[in-house]
């Protein structure tokens, strides 16, 4: 059975004085029956891992050069995420895609990158909406799956997230029978049909539930939402009502 996960994106947020929203969402789910990562900035992935050291919860990075090393001013390599305490990564963000012109190849080599450093990574998919409005969110998020994985993407190492661009942070999310209609579409085009499919763009505790109820839905990337305990932590709270289990 797929290990529903709630993974936070910090994004370009977060000072050292944001970590007590890190300690008190550890401190509110000590025992989450799904798994919970957060993703800091690059400058709070060792801070954070210390906070976190003796929870149950996983720290991530939101990058990461296809290369183990070189002359890549400004970059960070998969084994520099490890070494800060990361064990995720987030690849191939929209954000990513537009504001620095990323490839899929490029994702893909990334991720296969991740993947030797021992990460698992978190591969981000999603239709703007101009071409949603064009009918071509299935054509386009086919591509972007077979152009971002490599061949080492198994269920253990790798996840994928469906994040309508149009829908990040907006408060505009697609209709139930949309985001169903994407994630059973990419579960059957899966290299591993285990492998988990989080959906992403404007979730929020009001919205969860009834999103989390969806058929192939493993969990949410969420954004704003994360950065504050009580938000993320009822999040956290509708994942494990739809999985059965509570804190």
């Amino acid at each position: 059975m797929r290990r529903r996960l709630a993974a936070g994106n910090w994004k370009m947020h977060g000072l050292a004085t944001d970590l007590t929203e890190a300690d008190a969402l550890a401190r509110a789910h000590p025992a989450p029956t799904v798994e919970v990562l957060l993703c800091p900035p690059a400058t709070l992935i060792s801070r954070m891992a210390d906070v976190l050291a003796r929870t149950p919860l996983s720290v991530g990075g939101q990058d990461c050069h296809a290369a183990a090393s070189g002359a890549h001013t400004g970059d960070t390599s998969a084994a520099m995420l490890v070494d800060a305490g990361a064990t995720h990564v987030i690849l191939g963000h929209s954000e990513r895609r537009a504001d620095h012109g990323e490839t899929s190849a490029q994702v893909a080599a990334k991720t296969a990158a991740a993947h030797d450093a021992g990460l698992v990574a978190v591969v981000c998919l999603g239709e703007t909406e101009v071409e949603r409005d064009a009918g071509q969110t299935l054509a386009v998020v086919s591509e972007q799956l077979r152009q971002s994985l490599p061949g080492s993407a198994t269920a253990g190492n790798t996840v994928i997230a469906y994040e309508p661009v149009w829908a990040i942070g907006t408060g505009r999310t697609p209709t139930l029978e949309q985001i169903a209609e994407v994630h059973d579409h990419l579960r059957s085009l899966l290299p591993d049909h285990e492998m988990r499919l989080l959906y992403g763009g404007s979730v929020k505790p009001a919205n969860a539930a009834e999103i989390f109820a969806i058929t192939n839905v493993d969990g949410a990337l969420v954004g704003g939402a994360s950065l504050k305990a009580a938000d993320f932590g009822e999040i956290i709270a509708a994942l494990e009502a739809a999985d059965g289990g509570t804190s």
